[in-house]
This record gives structure tokens, sequence and C-alpha cells, in this order.
């Protein structure tokens, strides 16, 4: 099979979208083909897209629309994505563009569901689903909400994308040492959060079921990794209540939190594959997560799930996991086991690549 000449488009990414472009663009750049990324300029700067292979050419793909600035966009797409073999764009905003812009073949990944806002921008998301909805000769979602929705959008073809967890690297530090630096006693439990402090990550309800844990003795220690725009209000309201939580940033040292807690919580409103989760069950710890978007597939009996926004069954679900040794250790187990059969980022590349190919030759691109 011929190289291939690939573009990938992304919006203004905050982490896992940004990874996933750049595990493409190194696996396809490693089998030869030719990939250019296009996207805000921050986003290079971020990911480094340039150091996995590939080519960067900047286009100014906010978040959200923007009229004038969408409407430049699109021009300097499609003069970017004539004579490419096919263009892969990550996100609504980045596909909705791209379909604008006529490029053809097109695949669009859904990595998140579309932000609950109202207003104008409210309607806004719906009308960018339709978009892709016609337009994208194939539509891949995260979850399997995802791919319902746009099926109802009338996608022409609509398929459950892989996005792995890149492989991490071993804790660097014994869990006493990571422990000791949090100031959490051996004897005391530790719940770790890694996610980005924003509304879809769940954080209030946290925060409410922490105040619940607080009366345990002793009171599980929360431990949050991550930074963004909520954390001052978070802040805030830990100080307020005395809760038994900490607000670590945005953290390095991943492997060693994880090898570190006595179990991982994500309480989100909503998920597609999350990356996290990924590297918790490789890290062996029970998980009590909300029952939202591909939480189940990826978790399926290695945790306990309850519903998003419930304080009550989050702390009751943590509380089992705490007091009931063999509950704990039978997640544990099924955590190991649900790791080996994760899809690898090569499992990803030759899923994508596959796809290109097919629609690369109805389009008489390749041989």
């Amino acid at each position: 099979m011929s190289e291939l000449r690939i573009a990938m488009a992304i919006a203004t990414s905050g982490g896992g979208v940004g990874n996933h472009v750049r595990s493409l663009s190194a696996g396809l750049d490693a089998r030869g083909h030719r990939v250019a990324v296009i996207g805000p300029p921050a986003t290079e700067d971020r990911f480094g897209f340039t150091a996995a292979g590939a080519r960067f050419a900047p286009v100014d793909v906010g978040a959200r629309p923007r009229p004038a600035s969408d409407l430049a966009a699109i021009g300097k797409l499609r003069r970017m994505l004539a004579g490419v073999d096919v263009v892969h764009a990550h996100g609504i905003r980045a596909g909705a563009l791209c379909a604008l812009a006529q490029a053809s073949p097109l695949i669009v990944t859904l990595h998140n569901a579309p932000p609950a806002v109202s207003g104008p921008l409210g309607l806004a998301f719906p009308v960018l689903e339709r978009v892709v909805a016609r337009r994208a000769d194939l539509v891949l979602g995260v979850s399997g909400d995802l791919v319902e929705r746009m099926r109802l959008r009338g996608a022409k073809a609509v398929e459950r994308a892989l996005v792995p967890a890149p492989a991490m690297p071993p804790p660097d530090r014994a869990a006493a040492e990571v422990r000791s630096e949090l100031g959490v006693a051996q004897d005391r439990p530790l719940l770790l959060v890694v996610a980005r402090l924003a509304e879809q990550k769940g954080l209030p309800t946290l925060l409410e079921a922490a105040a619940l844990w607080a009366r345990r003795d002793p009171a599980p220690f929360v431990a949050i990794a991550g930074d963004g725009p909520l954390e001052a209000d978070l802040a805030a309201r830990i100080a307020e209540g005395g809760l038994p939580v900490r607000l670590l940033g945005r953290r390095t040292d991943v492997p060693d939190l994880l090898a570190a807690a006595d179990a991982f919580v994500l309480p989100s409103v909503w998920e597609g594959q999350p990356l996290v989760l990924q590297e918790a069950l490789r890290a062996r710890l029970p998980i009590v997560a909300t029952r939202v978007g591909g939480v189940p597939d990826v978790v399926r009996d290695a945790g306990l799930l309850v519903p998003a926004g419930d304080a009550s069954a989050l702390a009751d679900a943590v509380g089992r996991v705490l007091d009931e040794p063999a509950t704990a250790g039978r997640l544990r187990t099924q955590a190991a086991l649900m790791a080996e059969t994760l899809p690898t980022e090569d499992d990803t590349v030759e899923q994508v690549l596959s796809l290109y190919r097919r629609l690369a030759a109805r389009n008489g691109a390749v041989s």
C-alpha cells in the first residue's frame, strides 16, 4: 500500500485529545505515512506534534464558535487540505470546520459530549453536529452514547473509536515517601482523583461526599491532581468546609500517586474513554466512578459505579471499598484482568489506518 498523506485537525485541547493526536501522528509516521497536524499554535507548544514526526500548520480553531475567526479558519483549511488523501478531524469544532471547508474524504472523531450550556451557544453545538453528520464520510465516537447520538443525527457511517492511554512508566518513589509528602499517615486511606478542574468532572459532588467521609475515623484523605478553571472555587469550598481534600495542581508523577493510593475516584458528569481510568486499571486500584458515557465499558467489573451527582451514593461506594477487604481485593483482581484487555496505541493506529485506506481507495487516492 502506498504512502498516505494524512491531515489531522484539532481545536483547542486541554489534554486527552491532543495526546491522542500526538500518539496517532507518531504511529503513522513510524509506518511511513506523511502526517500534518492543523490547529491552534498552543496545541503544538503543549503536545509537540512535530517531535512526533508530523508537520504542524497553525490555524485558529477555538473551543467555541466565533464567526469571524471561524470563517477565516474555513478559508485556510480549504487551501491546506487540498491534495491530501484523508482528513481526520478531532472534536466537533474541528470536524464541522473541516466539513464546511469541503474536506474529503473526512473522518471525525468525537471525544466529548456537547457542553451543557444554554442560549446561542447551546443552540450552536447541535448545528455543528448536524453539519458533521451530513458531510463526514465516517464519524467515530469514543463511547456508545456518542455513537448513538450521531446515528440519530443522520451520520452516513458511525463506529466506535479506540482511545488508549499511553503506557505509563513505573513509579519512581515508594508509596511511603509519596504519602509522607502529602502528609498522609500510613493507616489513613488515600483516595486519588486525577482530573481537570472543570464542570464536566463533577468535583462539587466529590466535595459533598468528602464532607460525609470526614465523619469516618480515620477520615479518608482525598488528593486531586489537576488544574483548571474551577481551582479557586474548589479551594474556597475546601477551606470553608475544613474538608480532608488537597488540590495538588498539575502533576508529572501520576504513576507515583497511583501506586500510593488505596482507591481511585472519578465523579464525572460525563466521560468518553477516560484515559485516567485505564491508568488506574493498570495500577490495579479499586475504582469508584460514575455510570456515565463510556465509563462502564472501560471499568466493567473492576469498579463500583454510581449515578452522577449523587454524593451519598459516591460516599457509600467508597465506604464499601474501605470497609470490605474482600470487595477491595476483588476489584483489584478485576482491574488487573481488565488492564490486560485494554487497547494499545498500536491497536489504535491500525484501526485508523485501515479506515484511511478504505476511504482513500474509495476516492481513488491509493491503489
